[in-house]
C-alpha cells in the first residue's frame, strides 16, 4: 500500500473540495468570499491550489469549507465513499 506521505500532493481532500464546491454552484472566488465572512482569509488562487493538491490546507480552513459548502468532514476526506 502506498503511503499518503509518499505522494507529491500536499493534501488529500482537494478533489473532494472541488467536487463539493461545484455541486454547491460556487466559483472559487465565491467560496473565497464566503470563507472571508467566517474570518478565514483564503484567496481564490489558494482555493485553486488546494483543489489541485499544490497547497496544504489547515484544519481551520477545512472546518470552514465544510460549513460553507454544507458538506460533512467525512465527505471531504472521502470516508463516505469507503462505507458504501
Amino acid at each position: 500500500m502506498k503511503r499518503i506521505l509518499d505522494s507529491e500532493k500536499l493534501n488529500i481532500i482537494g478533489p473532494q473540495i472541488r467536487e463539493a464546491r461545484k455541486r454547491a454552484g460556487l466559483s472559487q472566488k465565491q467560496l473565497s468570499d464566503r470563507l472571508e465572512l467566517l474570518a478565514v482569509y483564503t484567496c481564490r488562487g489558494s482555493i485553486s491550489r488546494i483543489e489541485t493538491g499544490r497547497r496544504a490546507v489547515t484544519d481551520i480552513e477545512i472546518d470552514a469549507i465544510s460549513r460553507v459548502l454544507d458538506v460533512p468532514l467525512d465527505t471531504l476526506f472521502g470516508r463516505d465513499k469507503e462505507n458504501q
